[in-house]
């Protein structure tokens, strides 16, 4: 039954303050999906301090490279250690569960 063919007052006046409310909340989310993320929101995101310190984190890592003298290589076994942590999580990924062992049902 539509809003305009109804002849119950208050069910004509439930329906319109439905659609305000739904019309504001999508008015509300497209501001704030808006605001959000667009050019000069960062200062928002991130406060002083913390920029100060990625400023800081981003300079040494470009420069300590440069004035460091090389490092030389790890033994070869520290150089297997991902390879191993990898092919484990690899294993683990593909490996077949037995669904019926890990959940549970309450009847």
């Amino acid at each position: 039954m539509d809003a305009r063919t109804s002849k119950n007052p208050t069910i004509v006046q439930r329906k319109t303050t439905i659609q305000a409310t739904t019309t504001e909340r999508r008015k509300l989310e497209y501001s704030r999906s808006f605001s959000k993320g667009h050019g000069g929101r960062i200062f928002r995101y991130f406060t002083m301090e913390s920029l100060i310190l990625l400023v800081c984190l981003t300079v040494s890592l470009l420069i300590l490279p440069l004035v460091l003298p090389p490092l030389p290589p790890p033994p070869f076994l520290l150089l297997l250690l991902p390879i191993c942590i990898l092919g484990l999580l690899m294993i683990l990924a593909f490996m077949p569960s037995n669904v019926r062992d890990v959940t549970y049902t309450y009847v």
